[in-house]
């Protein structure tokens, strides 16, 4: 086989549950399924595991509520946007989570192969491959704040540690009030897998709604 030979390009595609062939060097969007992205990411922990509970806490479950936090600090987030936020860590699915010390440890390398991930990715589920600068903010503001909480309620950190790191979120306050967290809770891999795939398919309904309603309006305009 051609893999056997010494002289043979080291494998970059990892098989898929669902049977697709992800390269990871040059990722084709046909490749990749949500399915897949659940999964991985249920079994993705945080933090490098290194958490309070019984559970990890996943990149599922930190998905789900940066997608939250996103459309509290911006409640008339659109849902292909509301959607892009829910995928702002998706290629860790393949890639996995590596914290941020080690990532500059690696330099552009990873960065690299995280972006066309994520390109990929963005493709697949018909958004632009490069967000809009307004939206990656958004996303990374709300990154920013659930990282904060997980810090000082599930990885050890004091609040002036989180704050020197992570900076005090400003301008949100979680449900419960100030002193009240996000009130974290890792939660079992399935649960975890399933909710994420529940919630990106409640905003893909949203997002057909909203496609349909401006087929509709522009049908009428040509109409009038």
């Amino acid at each position: 086989m051609a893999a056997d030979r010494p002289d043979a390009p080291p494998r970059a595609w990892q098989r898929m549950l669902s049977g697709r062939r992800l390269d990871l060097l040059d990722p084709s969007p046909l490749d990749v399924e949500i399915s897949d992205i659940a999964h991985g990411l249920a079994r993705v922990a945080r933090w490098n595991g290194q958490t309070r509970g019984q559970h990890a806490f996943s990149v599922a479950e930190h998905s789900l509520i940066v997608e939250d936090i996103a459309l509290k600090l911006k409640p008339d987030l659109t849902p292909d946007w509301r959607q892009a936020v829910l995928l702002h860590d998706a290629p860790e699915y393949v890639i996995g989570d590596m914290i941020s010390p080690f990532k500059a440890v690696m330099g552009g390398a990873y960065k690299a192969v995280e972006n066309r991930l994520q390109a990929a990715i963005h493709l697949r589920f018909g958004l632009p491959a490069e967000l809009p600068q307004a939206i990656k903010k958004i996303a990374k503001r709300a990154d920013i704040i659930c990282a904060y909480y997980e810090a000082i309620e599930l990885a050890g950190f004091d609040e002036n540690e989180a704050a020197r790191i992570f900076g005090r979120p400003r301008g949100f306050t979680p449900e419960g009030g100030k002193e009240a967290g996000l009130g974290l809770s890792p939660m079992p891999v399935a649960r975890a897998q399933k909710l994420f795939l529940e919630r990106f398919e409640e905003i893909e309904a949203l997002r057909a709604a909203d496609a349909n309603a401006k087929n509709g309006n522009n049908r009428k305009k040509k109409t009038a």
